[in-house]
């Protein structure tokens, strides 16, 4: 099945543009607009869905103990040292000039599994068993949508702006990209109920949040420097061959002809404040599966061709969704499904890299090193 150019949702399927659509695939069902969330996604108001596996048959390592968010025998940070900003300062520690960067790693959709992302970093050797950055100069970008669905939101959010801090005292970096998530609990928080221009019918940003997982207690312990971190964000970027993004659509060429047109325009937005102007970016950036189909490496290389990198790393889509093997009716009592997430998923003629292992699902939470080998 094609989706042609990222158009997650097409007009007159029941589909709530802005929601984010379940794939159909032969029988599964349709989800009306009453329901909201997405299929095989925990109901609205619920904690999650149950932890995962990071193996099939093995539970998930234990997350590290002893975690706290601040390490005052850290290394100092400058004064002007912003999670968020642009070109961000790099403090370097006994390094020679010219010397190479260290390794790259991304970590895909964590949707407030905080127990999970410390696991999976640690085995990584990206943390300690504390909690706090251990890579040195190594690189590592989170792919957007640290919140709604799962349990701690707010706690990852401040686990990505303390490695950040970390990881620029060790020489190397932690940075972060806007999710459509992100945009989700920027909108309702500003908008509430305020309805917005859409063309399923009255909607608003905190309807819409809630009907896509949005856990009330991110919302009660969300703080003004949590809305400034978010809301400075970048869309994208490309680092060593690979453009970094949240979503699987072409949306993005919409906002600019390059990386910088298109994260300033998407910031521009931020700025204004227009309530439906910020509708319209998060329903565009909540489309999904450009790259999957007959048509899906032709739109990988037109969003190269026009960003730069060789390869799109993704999350937003979990794995088993663009293997067709989600949705329909869960599997009877002791079935196994076709697919045991171990990876990342490498499709679209190579061009595209899915990192969405669909944590809330029946997957796991990734972090990979790229350029991926094998």
């Amino acid at each position: 099945m094609t989706q042609g150019a990222g158009h997650g949702y097409e007009p007159g399927t029941g589909y709530e543009p802005g929601y984010e659509p379940a794939p159909v695939y032969g029988t599964a069902p349709d989800i009306e607009p009453a329901a909201g969330y997405e299929h095989g996604y925990p109901a609205p108001g619920s904690v999650g869905a149950p932890v995962p596996s990071y193996d099939a048959g093995t539970a998930a390592p234990p997350a590290p103990t002893g975690y706290e968010p601040a390490r005052p025998d850290a290394a100092p940070v400058p004064a002007e040292y912003t999670p968020t900003a642009h070109d961000l300062p790099v403090i370097t520690v006994n390094s020679e000039k010219g010397s190479r960067p260290g390794p790259l790693y991304v970590v895909g959709d964590v949707h407030g599994y905080l127990g999970e992302l410390l696991a999976a970093l640690h085995a990584t050797g990206l943390v300690d068993e504390d909690g706090h950055w251990s890579a040195g100069s190594a690189r590592l970008w989170f792919l957007g949508d640290f919140t709604d669905r799962g349990p701690d939101g707010i706690g990852v959010i401040e686990l990505v702006m303390q490695l950040s801090a970390e990881a620029a005292a060790a020489g190397g970096y932690c940075r972060a990209l806007m999710g459509n998530h992100e945009l989700l609990l920027l909108g309702a928080h500003r908008f509430g109920d305020m309805p917005v221009n859409s063309t399923g019918g009255t909607a608003s940003f905190l309807a819409a949040w809630r009907l896509n997982g949005g856990q009330p207690s991110d919302m009660e312990r969300l703080e003004d420097r949590h809305l400034t971190w978010i809301s400075r964000l970048d869309a994208a970027h490309v680092t060593d061959g690979h453009l970094l993004v949240h979503s699987d659509t072409t949306a993005y060429l919409e906002y600019g002809s390059s990386v910088e047109e298109m994260n300033d325009a998407v910031t521009g937005v931020l700025q204004r404040g227009d309530a439906d102007e910020c509708w319209d970016l998060f329903r565009k950036l909540t489309k999904r599966f450009a790259f999957r189909g007959d048509g899906g490496a032709q739109a990988a290389r037109e969003l190269l061709g026009t960003f730069g990198g060789e390869r799109v790393v993704h999350g937003h889509s979990p794995i088993p969704y663009l293997l067709g093997e989600a949705g329909g009716d869960a599997p009877a009592d002791g079935a196994e499904r076709g697919h045991t997430v171990n990876g990342p998923m490498v499709y679209a003629d190579s061009l595209a890299v899915a990192m969405d292992g669909g944590v809330t699902m029946e997957g796991r939470l990734l972090v990979a090193q790229l350029p991926l080998v094998g």
